[in-house]
């Protein structure tokens, strides 16, 4: 029997290995128990899965089991993102969503992900909680469900996820000032399930791996530069001002100027919190993962904000949304929520809350950025994922835990946060964390300084301390 587990975000496995039918099929039957228990009267859930290999053969085996055990099922056909599955569980007043994604992990992997009623990622108790009543096998003929006649029977409902969250988007965003602007957009859904959207609102957009292939041209559909350079490429040949890229089940962001420079999670999130704050006078707490810069508490002293910092992944942070009056929840790994939507990331809603503020303001995005650097100052931030052996990785995390390290470089640490990982504070607002990722055989180093050449410096003393 195969111990399944969930992450940092979901479980996760490689496809026909440990992500098979019968181990979808074990999670499903512990996601009905709980739900039935915690949702007597008429349960549901919402289904949809990405554009990975046998998204819908695996989707169609989550259905297959609510129905078994008497929950209804609203099942979206075609590939869809994790923020429309949850924002389905919202609308459709569902006791539960369940996306099949393996987000923006390499093609051979699947996942799957819990959503809450509320429209936002599981709480991390209910997750263990599903965790810990995953039976070993899961006792159903799966042969013998007919969905056909399930959805005959009121069991089954084939909803539009798609659409619904494209009239949500039309209701909440003035995409006609953004149409008018003049603006020249370009969009890169790396063969991922935001692929339609762009299309559909803003079809002037220049867009790229905008079809679909679920083995994404063998590149891990992840937003960050090195994955990005096919589009950083396109927008440094001009005509286009703005880009946005989204992951594999569209709930994380990239970004970039009109020179094709890669624009990360940090100075997104500062560029919101200041649209929202000073041009769209909106308040409220900002919770950010303890791998963002700490620019983010400079930005929330400006503005008379709350501001915590939470463990990494968004479930942390999603469970204070629905408790508190928040305004943005942020990550560093480009997985971003604000108020005024659900409490879940969302990549095509950050792009287009940018492009909004663009068109608005009338200013290029780099002119936006000055007035974010104008507040907290100017920086630099770069990550370093180091796929080292299992031994130097406990090692490393070995030294961290026992104080092992007390300067890298030149640079002696001043004081050491411990939320999650290890962030070592150096003078000058610079800083470097090592921690080992939650859903991959990787340990992430991440720094920030007043220069990208400075931050790239601090990782490489990082390297060399550690032996990598």
């Amino acid at each position: 029997m195969t111990k399944i587990k969930f992450g940092t975000d979901g479980w996760r496995a490689i496809i026909a290995e440990e992500f098979t039918v019968d181990n979808v099929a074990r999670v499903s039957v512990a996601t009905g128990n709980w739900v039935k228990q915690r949702f007597p009267d008429s349960p549901s859930i919402v289904v949809g899965h990405d554009c990975r290999f046998a998204g819908e053969l695996f989707a169609e085996t989550a259905t297959k089991v609510f129905v078994s055990m008497g929950i209804k099922v609203h099942l979206a056909r075609g590939f869809v993102s994790t923020p429309m599955v949850s924002l389905g569980a919202f609308q459709l007043k569902a006791s539960m969503g369940v996306i099949l994604t393996a987000s923006h992990n390499p093609p051979s992997y699947n996942g799957y992900k819990l959503k809450g009623h509320y429209g936002g990622p599981l709480i991390p108790e209910h997750v263990q909680e599903i965790e810990d009543i995953i039976p070993a096998a899961h006792g159903i003929d799966l042969a013998t469900i007919d969905l056909k006649k399930a959805e005959a029977d009121g069991m089954v409902a084939i909803v539009d996820l798609e659409t619904m969250y494209v009239q949500h988007v039309e209701r909440n965003f003035d995409l006609e000032a953004i149409r008018r602007s003049g603006l020249r957009l370009g969009y890169d859904a790396m063969y991922g399930a935001g692929q339609n959207v762009i299309r559909r609102i803003l079809p002037d957009t220049t867009l790229l791996h905008c079809e679909h292939n679920p083995s994404f041209k063998g590149q891990a559909p992840e937003p960050i530069h090195k994955n990005l350079i096919e589009f950083s490429e396109l927008i440094k040949k001009g005509g286009i001002d703005c880009g946005l890229a989204t992951d594999g089940d569209a709930d994380r962001i990239g970004l970039y100027n009109s020179k094709g420079e890669f624009v990360d999670s940090h100075h997104i999130i500062l560029l919101l919190i200041h649209y929202l704050v000073k041009y769209k006078q909106f308040k409220g707490k900002v919770v950010v993962a303890v791998s963002t810069t700490p620019k983010v508490e400079k930005m929330c002293r400006h503005y008379g904000l709350e501001y915590q910092v939470v463990k990494i992944g968004f479930k942390w942070i999603c469970g204070i949304m629905i408790e508190e009056d928040v305004l943005l929840g942020g990550e560093e790994s480009g997985g971003i929520a604000i108020k005024g939507h659900i409490p879940e990331r969302d990549g095509i809603w950050m792009g287009l809350t940018l492009w909004e503020f663009m068109a608005k303001s009338g200013k290029k995005l780099e002119e936006l950025i000055q007035e974010v650097y104008a507040i907290v100052g100017p920086f630099s931030y770069d990550r370093n994922d180091l796929h080292i052996s299992e031994a130097l990785k406990q090692d490393v995390l070995e030294k961290c835990s026992s104080g092992a390290f007390t300067r890298f470089g030149d640079l002696e640490v001043r004081r050491l946060e411990t939320i999650d990982g290890w962030k070592y504070h150096f003078d000058g607002d610079q800083w470097l964390m090592i921690r080992a990722s939650g859903t991959e055989p990787v340990l992430r180093t991440y720094a920030e300084s007043d220069s990208l050449e400075n931050a790239r410096r601090i990782l490489a003393a990082c390297k060399a301390a550690i032996g990598a």
